[in-house]
């Protein structure tokens, strides 16, 4: 049996967690069934894995600041006409505790035990600080 895995993204044009879920609200971003989708050029190769309760986790500003649960890749062809890897991610956005990030193109494994630990339910609900300020934070160790 497959063990589970993640994966780590920028999440680029966000400011904040407020613009990456409405960028995922929007038509463009959506699978026809209406789910958010991050579509990518290469197909993961450990696709098992990232099914057995995988998630996305994104970076904004430099932090990882929150997580959705991957729930399928579908095939899309793109314009181009070239075969691509959509993503297609459960809408809620899970806050996890901030964890600064060096960027980098692309998509990475994330293991399990290396990836942020979700906020507790009761923080979950907390006001979200501005990415300025949690990047420093977290720099600092403090979030």
């Amino acid at each position: 049996m497959a063990g589970t895995i993640n994966l780590v993204k920028l999440s680029v044009g966000s400011d904040d967690l407020a613009s990456l879920q409405a960028w995922q609200q929007t038509k463009r971003a959506q699978t026809t069934d209406g789910l958010p989708r991050h579509v990518t050029r290469m197909w993961p190769k450990r696709e098992a894995e990232l099914l057995n309760g995988g998630s996305i986790y994104w970076i904004i500003k430099g932090v990882i600041l929150c997580r959705q649960r991957i729930l399928r890749l579908d095939e899309v062809t793109g314009e181009d006409g070239i075969r691509r890897c959509a993503i297609v991610n459960d809408p809620k956005l899970v806050r996890v505790a901030a964890t600064p990030r060096r960027p980098f193109q692309g998509w990475r494994y994330l293991k399990v035990e290396d990836s942020p630990p979700d906020l507790t339910e009761a923080r979950q609900s907390e006001e979200v600080l501005p990415a300025g300020l949690q990047s420093a934070l977290a720099e600092i160790g403090v979030m």
